[in-house]
């Protein structure tokens, strides 16, 4: 596992509507390749559009993604500058 940068916090803390970029995927191999493939990738701008309580619905473009919220505690994000 990649140690995570000082100001990055794990997806699942984000509020509903703050906009993060994507920074570290500490998941095993198998889902970090299927969310990269599912567009997550490093660098990635994206928000929550929804917190459906044990799901986040993540906005990235124009596409909506249902996440489950242990997925998005191995997500790594940075906060991004209003």
């Amino acid at each position: 596992m990649q140690p995570t940068h000082k100001s990055t916090l794990p997806l699942a803390l984000v509020g509903v509507g703050q906009q993060v970029r994507l920074v570290h995927i500490a998941a095993h191999a198998r889902l970090a390749h299927r969310l990269t493939e599912l567009g997550l990738a490093p660098g990635v701008a994206l928000e929550i559009a929804q917190d459906a309580g044990s799901n986040l619905i993540l906005a990235v473009g124009d596409t909506r993604l249902a996440l489950s919220r242990g997925t998005a505690h191995t997500i790594h994000v940075a906060l991004e500058p209003l």
